[in-house]
């Protein structure tokens, strides 16, 4: 019999057919799992972002756009931008559009933009505390760059912007008014500004002044100059308006009691602070026109809340130039001379700095609610009376305001430290057994900085709970109870049950009895409960609808107790959290052993 026989033959068939099928398989899985092709250009990986008080979008994207899938590329040159929020979807929209363009070097790499948003005071803080190293920093204001060269000085530490920051484009900053209100004050064609707010603030008849008795006594909020450029602006703009000046600030005219009688007189006034603009819009839209009548803020802002929730507005904001004047240069553009900045990054930051002042990006900044350089080039709507601003406003119109000096920012930020509306917080923190670990020790150490944080003269009370509540004592001003208080948190074990809802009710109950005594001795204060907690409540007496509906506060009165919520860990009572924040017009964070003091931090702006 042949060995070619028919019999012979039929297992090697099958062994073909099974190889070719083997083959074709692996080609099918190659094209399925081959990453798609990418030019040299394509952005880095997307990172998960890890929570806290500074947004990050990688890679940038325009408003309701979602970010593409970017690939890594290890030749590439990336630029980390830590921009101020102001400009965020301009600088959103831009940098997609050149992230996408394939901009090289001269050498040939391509050149990718990472933007992480952020505000100019806590940008500021970060650098100095060494937590992030931009590339390039864009805050709002000259005085920022300034005040951390000289604090880098201070420290024996070498400057680390060296060159001239150029600026990005216009945002400039004011009020947000609620319409009808603007428009009884003269708005749009009589000026407004500081002499006319302090003036409203200090008038007994308040809004009876200009013909509306029924609006009360006029109700003011700013964001603190100590994290917003917006509010170190106006508040400085406060100061130039007094002294009937626009330029050459020093520390001691800051410190003339003309300035410390107008801000005090201000603050008197002032129910609200915050760490953006944007959040007291929100408060403000919440809770509708009795509530706050006034809050500093950017156009960019103004306009982009009347442009969302116009509809849901009772009226629509508008924004008010200072009429004494504005600052019509900021939004820089600095690229750091430091020693984690190679020579290509600084080349690709400079092809990106150039991208950024092109007449072409330029021209979208009308789109996105901020104003283009070149003053000469004409406004278009959202830029109009119809959306809420006045497009004439200009450097001839509304007269350029001096950057101030870091001599002067240093001491409008001490003055409004000095006459601030001081605060009354207690602290709930949950000590339950659910906190053992790195959580108990990040939410203790966090809990304790906070407390240091705390001014002089603000009153400061503990409660830890599990099944039980347990005032930590002793309580009362800070400059006098602070470090017991900060040595007591840090010790706290964690054990026992979570009686969330008791312990909420406790702290309402303790501060509404410390405001009505201050009342009775005509001591105006600001009054926030901070409540942090990582699970749902096990051990309480009291029920979720006994707390809601007989010992949270209404939230109707300006003046009443804000609590603001951490979810401390994903088994956190996220929605309950929320509801109670809302409630009391506080605000509610989320948080983890990684990012509890960046939140801490949030809130010490809000006091």
């Amino acid at each position: 019999m042949s060995h070619y026989s028919e019999d012979r033959k039929q297992p090697w068939g099958a062994v073909v057919v099974i190889i070719a099928m083997m083959i074709f398989g692996v080609i099918i899985w190659g094209a399925v799992t081959k990453p798609p092709f990418c030019p040299p250009f394509c952005p880095p990986p997307t990172p998960t972002p890890t929570g806290g008080a500074t947004s990050t979008l990688q890679p940038t994207t325009s408003p309701g756009g979602a970010p593409p899938s970017p690939t890594p590329n290890p030749t590439q040159v990336e630029i980390s931008f830590y921009s101020s929020n102001t400009k965020e979807d301009w600088i959103n929209a831009v940098t997609e559009k050149f992230n996408a363009a394939g901009v090289k070097t001269s050498s040939g790499k391509p050149v990718f933009a990472r933007v992480t948003h952020v505000t100019s005071g806590g940008s500021q803080k970060d650098i100095l505390d060494g937590k992030i190293q931009p590339i390039v920093w864009s805050p709002g204001d000259q005085s920022w760059v300034d005040g951390l060269n000289q604090k880098l000085v201070d420290r024996n530490e070498q400057p680390l912007v060296t060159e001239a920051c150029p600026p990005t484009i216009q945002a400039p900053v004011g009020f947000a008014m609620w319409r009808p209100m603007a428009e009884a004050m003269g708005w749009p064609d009589k000026p407004i500004g500081w002499d006319e707010m302090v003036a409203l603030a200090a008038d007994p008849q308040g809004w009876a002044h200009y013909g509306h008795p029924e609006w009360g006594q006029f109700k003011f909020g700013h964001t603190n100059p100590l994290y917003s450029n917006s509010g170190m602006l106006m508040l400085t703009a406060l100061v130039y308006s007094t002294l009937n000046v626009t330029d050459g600030l020093t520390f001691q005219t800051v410190k003339s009691q003309a300035v410390v009688d107008a801000m005090r007189q201000l603050e008197l006034h002032t129910y609200h602070y915050g760490e953006q603009s944007r959040a007291l819009l929100e408060l403000m839209a919440r809770r509708g026109t009795s509530y706050l009548h006034a809050s500093t803020s950017t156009e960019a802002e103004t306009l982009k809340y009347n442009a969302e929730h116009g509809a849901a507005l009772r009226y629509p904001f508008v924004f008010i130039f200072p009429a004494e004047g504005e600052y019509w240069t900021g939004q820089l553009y600095c690229i750091l001379d430091a020693p984690w900045v190679s020579a290509d990054q600084r080349e690709a930051a400079q092809l990106y700095r150039d991208y950024l002042l092109a007449p072409e990006q330029q021209a979208l900044a009308n789109d996105y609610y901020l104003r283009p350089l070149d003053t000469s080039l004409p406004l278009d709507c959202p830029i109009c009376l119809d959306s809420g601003t006045d497009p004439r406003a200009n450097p001839q119109t509304v007269p350029d305001l001096g950057v101030p000096s870091t001599e002067a920012s240093a001491a409008v930020k001490e003055l409004f430290i000095e006459t601030k509306k001081k605060a009354t917080v207690v602290v709930v923190l949950d000590i339950s057994g659910s906190m053992q670990g790195d959580k108990i020790k990040g939410a203790t150490q966090a809990t304790a900085n906070f407390i240091s944080r705390l001014y002089t003269d603000d009153y400061v009370m503990v409660i830890a709970f599990n099944n039980q509540m347990i005032e930590l004592q002793p309580s009362g001003f800070k400059r006098e109870v602070g470090d017991d208080l900060e040595g007591k948190v840090r010790n706290l074990p964690a054990e026992g049950g979570t009686a969330l809802y008791d312990a909420v009710c406790q702290a309402v109950e303790r501060v509404e009895a410390l405001q009505a005594a201050d009342e009775a001795a005509g001591d105006k204060r600001l009054y926030g409960i901070v409540v942090l907690s990582d699970g749902k409540d096990t051990a309480s007496h009291k029920t979720e609808n006994d707390m809601f509906n007989i010992c949270l506060p209404s939230g109707e009165a300006v003046e009443g107790v804000k609590v603001f919520t951490i979810a401390y860990g994903e088994d956190a009572e996220t929605d309950l959290l929320l509801r109670i924040a809302n409630r009391t017009n506080g605000k509610s964070f989320a948080a983890d052993p990684a990012t509890i003091e960046k939140v801490y931090n949030s809130i010490s702006a809000e006091q």
